[in-house]
Formats: C-alpha cells, sequence, structure tokens
C-alpha cells in the first residue's frame, strides 16, 4: 500500500531516494533548505556498484556528460610508471556495470530530471526548496519547519548531509563527534582545449589510462599523500584532487604554491601541467566512526548522514545511491505500515557492515589496504570472512556488489521467515 514518505535534503542521496521509492509507488515529499538545487563539490567517480542503480531509475549517463571509463590505476607520482592497474573496459563483464566519471553537478542535474519528471501510475515527488527542517519526532513521524509547521508522514528519511539535523534525534542526542585528520584536500581543474597544445599533458596523456590515476610516492610506506586525476564531461575537463598532509604544508603560501611545494618530488611534467591550475579549492577532511544504528522509530538516516568519507575510495556518493537501491526493493514489497520497523531493521543489516567497510576503506590510499586490516575485520560479514587487502580486492569489493539482487534475495528470506511464524501448528497429536 501507499505510504507517505518524507525526505529531508535534495543532495544526490536524498533525489535518488526520492526516485526511488516513487517508483516503489509511495507518495514523497522532499525537504531542502536551500532556494537553489546545487552541489557541492567537483567532479567524481560514479562506480559499476552505484550505476547498476542509476540505470534501473532511468538515469541517462548521456545527458550527464560522461562516458565509460576503461581503467583504474596507482601509479608512481615520481615516475609516472604504473605499479597496479585493474581494466574496467568492459566493465560489464568484470564488474556487472561501467565506471564512469562526471562532475556533480551533471549528476545532480540529471537525478533532478528523472526525480521531478512524471510517469504514469506514479504519484510526482513533491519537491520543497527553501524549507528548513528544525526538529523532527522519530516516533511520531513529524518534522517541523522553519516557519512553525507541522508535516506528518509514515517514514521519515534524513539525506541532509555531513551535518545532519536529523542525526542527532536517531542517536538520542548523543554527538556523533568527527575525528581531525592531519590530511587537506586540493580540488582544481584545467580545461582540456586549454592543454591540448601542452607537450607535458601530450607526453602524459600517452601514458596514463583512460580512467581514475592515483598518483603517490610509493617510496614512502607512512604517507597517505597522493595526487588522482581523471577527465571528466566527455573528456572536456581535466579533474584533479591532491592529499596533503597539515604539518608538512608552509602555512604562508596559497594552495596552488602548497601543493607545488609538496609534491615538488613528483614527476617534473605532472607538475608543470598542475602549475597551470587557475584557481584551487581545498578544505580539512575530518573523519567519522561508523555509526551503529541509523534508525530510531519513524526515523532513518541514508548517506552522509548516516555514513560520511573520507574521499580515498571515491565511494561517498556510490554508498548514498546503493541506499536508494536498496530502499527501492525493500518498500516495493511492503504489505502493510505494520511492517516498517522489520523493513527498517532489515535494511540496516543490509547496509551497516557494508557501509562501515567501506568507511574504514575510504580512511585510507588505494594501495594500503593491508594497514588496516584488523579495524576492516570488526566489520566482516562473519567472523572469519573476507576483507579487501589489495588494491584489486578493494576494487572488486566495492564495485561488484548489487544492491538490488542481495535486497531481493535478502527480503525473500524475510518473507520466508516471516510466513513461517504467521503459519498455525496444525496441531496433530499422537
Amino acid at each position: 500500500m501507499p505510504l507517505k514518505i518524507i525526505i529531508v535534503g535534495a543532495g544526490i542521496g536524498g533525489l535518488s531516494a526520492a526516485t526511488a521509492l516513487r517508483q516503489a509507488g509511495h507518495q514523497v515529499e522532499v525537504f531542502e533548505k536551500s532556494k537553489f538545487l546545487s552541489e557541492v563539490g567537483a567532479a567524481l567517480t560514479v562506480a559499476p556498484n552505484g550505476v547498476r542503480i542509476l540505470s534501473s531509475l532511468g538515469f541517462s549517463f548521456e545527458n550527464a556528460r560522461s562516458q565509460p571509463k576503461s581503467c583504474f590505476e596507482l601509479r608512481d607520482g615520481r615516475s609516472f610508471e604504473i605499479i597496479s592497474s585493474v581494466i574496467t573496459a568492459p566493465a560489464e563483464r568484470t564488474f556487472g556495470a561501467p565506471l564512469y566519471t562526471m562532475q556533480r553537478a551533471d549528476l545532480h542535474e540529471e537525478l533532478f530530471r528523472i526525480a521531478t519528471s512524471s510517469f504514469p501510475g506514479l504519484q510526482d515527488i513533491s519537491l520543497h526548496l527553501g524549507t528548513k527542517v528544525c526538529s523532527v519526532d522519530p516516533f511520531a513521524g513529524t518534522v517541523q519547519l522553519e516557519d512553525g509547521s507541522f508535516h506528518i508522514a509514515d517514514i521519515v528519511i534524513g539525506a541532509d548531509g555531513l551535518h545532519s539535523i536529523l542525526k542527532p534525534a536517531v542517536l538520542n542526542m548523543q554527538p556523533d563527534v568527527p575525528v581531525s585528520t592531519d590530511l587537506t584536500a586540493f580540488r582544481f581543474q584545467l580545461p582540456t582545449d586549454a592543454l591540448s597544445n601542452d607537450p607535458d599533458f601530450r607526453d602524459l596523456i600517452l601514458k596514463k589510462g583512460d580512467g581514475p590515476s592515483i598518483m603517490a610516492d610509493v617510496s614512502d610506506d607512512t604517507t597517505l599523500e597522493h595526487i588522482v586525476w581523471y577527465d571528466c564531461q566527455n573528456g572536456e575537463v581535466q579533474n584533479f584532487v591532491g592529499m596533503i598532509q597539515n604539518d608538512l604544508q608552509p602555512v604562508d603560501k596559497d594552495p596552488l604554491d602548497s601543493l607545488l611545494f609538496k609534491f615538488d618530488h613528483f614527476h617534473p611534467g605532472l607538475m608543470r601541467v598542475i602549475s597551470k591550475a587557475p584557481t584551487v579549492t581545498k578544505w580539512p577532511l575530518k573523519t567519522f566512526r561508523p555509526l551503529r544504528h541509523w534508525s530510531r522509530g519513524k526515523l532513518l538516516l541514508i548517506g552522509d548522514a548516516a555514513h560520511p568519507m573520507l574521499p580515498f575510495s571515491g565511494q561517498g556518493a556510490n554508498q548514498a545511491i546503493e541506499d536508494a537501491g536498496a530502499l527501492r526493493i525493500l518498500f516495493d514489497h511492503l504489505d502493510s505500515p505494520d511492517e516498517i520497523p522489520a523493513i527498517l531493521s532489515l535494511f540496516e543489516n543490509l547496509r551497516r557492515l557494508r557501509v562501515s567497510r567501506i568507511q574504514t576503506l575510504s580512511s585510507m590510499r588505494i594501495g594500503k589496504e593491508g594497514q588496516i586490516q584488523e579495524e576492516l575485520q570488526k566489520y566482516a560479514d562473519y567472523p572469519v570472512a573476507d576483507v579487501p587487502k589489495t588494491f584489486p580486492e578493494r576494487l572488486a569489493h566495492d564495485f561488484s556488489y548489487d544492491i538490488l539482487e542481495i535486497t531481493r534475495a535478502k527480503l525473500r528470506e524475510y518473507k520466508i521467515d516471516r510466513k513461517v511464524k504467521d503459519t498455525p501448528s496444525l496441531g496433530l497429536h499422537f
């Protein structure tokens, strides 16, 4: 039966969940505090585990100006020589779906298109911009807006990001304190046309694979510093992300100078290309420990509200999209509102350990998975289950996962168990 669902936040996770739940036949209302739909950040990787969900929602990668990528590689930052590479062309053969890179704004715009399009037999999503939610009652299923009005739903989903207003209600007002790292991320982009005649760029492009390339100082086993490089917008833009340890960068330098200073031992051609960056933005990185639970009463957290991640795995947006995929399957087969607590519990059981592993991996650079085995093992599916130990194992763990099929299987188990419990005893006597 159709449910009334309120989603707080219209970012990547919120719009993905709204579309998924609308397709499951429910009435969806979205409240977004911003007056304009926008996404913070530049480009991102949409991995096969996220692609298969977006495809099921009717997402157009052509509209999002993206083409499949053929590899994911780790390179020596000093020599630019390849160290390890996972071929992703065709990714469908290895991972079940393609790998894309794209601008966040393009991803978000296409999600907005499918969320606001009308489809026969489905109710339109009610989207309210410039509407701030101030509080929530997780047991009544009510949210209070800034104007003082109350809105009630069968389920409230918090997709309101890193600084979630709704998270304290799930944690029973216990603070979720971020842990500071000694890392700062630097982002910048360069138009490909501006580099087309640059000999350094042409030389590097001939060597570089068509996909995300991680350039790291592999001679130093202690550092997490690295530079990620991939193109987006059908090759029109070159996207870069650099990670720098704060205690080693001069405080009096601007972002680009800090980047060039820190990586001055990297391949000289690469550094000359980077030196052409017109604008560099930076932000300090903080991490959050995995939450023990994501729901309370009728309130559920998803995306960054439940599992914020560092950018080392490129899985933050993909995990929010996976959340939406699980919700699509679970709520497409809901027989009664009385099932909501059990379905929310099933959602958490499906998602928590996998996401906690990826959240833990997101704090460690590609190629250093062996250094966090003890921490990863805390979130293994069962005590002796394997966790990723290498770069290829990490990609296989992240990319090959099919949340749609796994959710269907878990839902079948749940339905069978419930049917067995509801079946009366035959009362045979001998």
